[in-house]
């Protein structure tokens, strides 16, 4: 189902739809109400959601579609100003699965990749299985699954420097961990999150209002401070250098993403070692996995998110599967577990 005020935009996107065979448009509406009282009917797999609407916004529509019609969403955000962005990411944060940028004309610079991201995204979107009230993307009622136990005997090094790394269902999972620490957090934090290169700042700045931490685009050599969080760049690989500075690099992707978090762990292990602490959260596909593992390799002490917990159980099931990982967890004890292994309170 496609929902998009936009008459023109409406049948833009109507027509990127139907040239991928991998999808068929149920129904194409004009405002959030619209859509809500058709999608009992048409019950669609997926929705292309838009922010700015008449009357209800995307917001509200994600929300009231999370609540009645478990749906997976996927936001077309046609603008990367701070208010736009806000919305969409408070979207995210209400149950939708990721955001891409809205097409502009069929004549446009970069219409084909952004064409070919919204189709790639609402089919792979499609699969992912959502459930009721998600207002954090987790399952409320959930009980958490047994902890492992394996590497919980022993005490790891004080960490000093943090890794973390998310795809699909992030931003939430991200602003639940991370809000967990104080302004006084002793130690730099280094992030990867996957998403279009035009919404980083946006999604940076979002992360920022919501917690007590900095948080902001990491820049190249840069020095990286406790209590501040540097996001990676869009299209860029965040890396920590042998000096221990921020690097900030165009070489080419890794298994399809950049930035990787798997160069991320990497570097950390060389850089740091024992002294690393990796952090994997919910998201599609195996990015972060090799570098995980790397880093408890290297003595890092490593933390997946728990099957009982994560939208998709993709990256960090991967992680497990290698054998990367220290200790699974659900998420709501993930921000407690790393502050006091920061603090030196053991585990």
């Amino acid at each position: 189902m496609v929902v998009e005020d936009s008459l023109v935009v409406r049948q833009l996107l109507v027509h990127i739809i139907a040239r991928d065979p991998r999808l068929v448009v149920a129904a194409a509406v004009g405002s959030a109400e619209e859509a809500l009282r058709e999608i009992g009917r048409v019950q669609p797999d997926v929705i292309s959601m838009d922010i700015r609407l008449p009357g209800m916004d995307g917001l509200e529509a994600t929300r009231r579609i999370m609540s009645d019609h478990p749906t997976p969403i996927v936001v077309i955000a046609g603008s990367v100003e701070d208010e736009s962005l806000k919305i969409s990411m408070n979207a995210l944060r209400a149950g939708a699965l990721t955001v891409v940028e809205k097409p502009v004309g069929l004549t446009s610079a970069g219409f084909d990749g952004i064409a070919e991201t919204i189709c790639t995204q609402l089919y792979i979107m499609s699969q992912v299985p959502v459930v009721r009230q998600r207002s954090f993307a987790w399952r409320p009622n959930a009980q958490p699954a047994p902890v492992q136990k394996r590497d919980w005997e022993r005490s790891p090094l004080r960490p000093s420097i943090m890794g973390i790394a998310a795809s699909t269902g992030g931003p939430p999972a991200l602003a639940k961990v991370l809000g967990a620490f104080p302004a006084d957090f002793p130690i730099p934090i280094l992030l990867v999150q996957h998403m279009g290169a035009p919404f980083m700042e946006g999604f940076a700045s979002w992360l920022n209002g919501l917690m007590p931490l900095e948080v902001r685009v990491a820049r190249d050599q840069e020095i990286p401070a406790p209590g501040k969080v540097y996001v990676a760049p869009g299209d860029r690989h965040l890396l920590l250098s042998p000096a221990g500075t921020l690097q900030i690099s165009a070489s080419p992707a890794l298994a399809s993403q950049r930035p990787s978090a798997t160069l991320l762990f990497q570097s950390m292990a060389k850089t740091v070692g024992s002294r690393g602490l990796g952090v994997i959260l919910t998201g599609m596909g195996e990015d972060g996995a090799q570098g995980i593992l790397e880093l408890r390799q290297a003595g890092g002490y490593t933390v997946a998110e728990d099957e009982s917990t994560a939208v998709v159980y993709g990256m960090p099931a991967a992680a497990v599967r290698m054998g990367g990982v220290s200790a699974s967890l659900p998420l709501d004890l993930i921000g407690p577990r790393l502050l006091r292994l920061t603090r030196g309170d053991g585990e």
